[in-house]
């Protein structure tokens, strides 16, 4: 049986052989890398050009595609899982055309010198754990209010009050403020009393009725009874959910900007 080679390395190859390459690597689903002098046009959602310069050209193993500078950690040109490749060569030009059908967009990406290929058969099996820290969570929340509780209208965050500073401060459906204090782990008895502070000095600041919301994963035992016993509320919530949302919306953003 013969041994499996999980990373091939070609330094300068001309463009001949690199185009055997990267046609040999596309077909058989390798993940390919290449750092070379390139330009690249898109057409899709939008269209762009991007004029020469030396960068770094990425195919994954499920057809997405990333073109990255030498510096900054988001692509300058990429397109999701899915593409088809089509790679040519001609007069001192190697050209790689990955195209998508639904919706229907291009990248094609232009070599006249490469200076290395590296073609990667990679075995990943591990499972994805997402977390998010509290700013995260307060970010998911100003982002998406909804994931507390409907029609929640979030007015400010980090509200300087006497005890302290208010995660996110806001409205509900009824017209009543709400104090929210955001745990990313188990939340106790402590964060039960730091939010009913909060409450106690927002109504000695503002004519309308107050509520106390805390958000957590989880609360510890007797921390609902005190809850119920103050008059506060809770709402579950998993950071990792959190997480997702922001990962969404940055998704978004770089999709809308191509």
């Amino acid at each position: 049986m013969p041994q499996r080679r999980p990373v091939i390395v070609y330094e300068n190859p001309r463009l001949e052989i690199a185009t055997e390459i990267v046609k040999s690597a596309t077909s058989g689903r390798k993940t390919l890398i290449i750092a070379g002098n390139c330009w690249v046009d898109y057409q899709g959602r939008a269209s762009s050009t991007l004029e020469p310069g030396e960068r770094i050209f990425i195919v994954k193993e499920d057809g997405s595609v990333l073109i990255h500078r030498s510096k900054g950690y988001e692509p300058v040109n990429w397109q999701p899982s899915g593409s088809v490749f089509y790679t040519t060569q001609r007069s001192g030009i190697l050209t790689i055309r990955a195209v998508r059908r639904k919706p229907r967009e291009s990248i094609t990406t232009h070599f006249d010198h490469v200076h290395l290929i590296v073609v990667l058969s990679l075995v990943d099996k591990g499972e994805f754990s997402l977390y998010a820290s509290e700013e995260d969570m307060q970010r998911a929340i100003l982002l998406r209010p909804s994931i507390v509780e409907e029609g929640l209208k979030p007015i400010t965050y980090e509200k300087k009050v006497e005890p302290g500073f208010i995660d996110v401060y806001g409205i509900d459906t009824k017209g009543r403020m709400a104090i929210i204090e955001i745990k990313r782990k188990t939340a106790g008895k402590e964060a039960v009393l730091q939010l009913a502070k909060y409450v106690d000095s927002v109504r000695n600041m503002v004519n309308r009725e107050v509520r106390g919301v805390l958000v957590a994963p989880q609360l510890v035992k007797g921390a609902q009874k005190l809850l119920v016993t103050l008059g506060l509320d809770y709402r579950q919530l998993d950071p990792r959910k959190c997480a997702e949302i922001i990962r969404e919306t940055e998704t978004k953003k770089l999709a809308d900007f191509y």
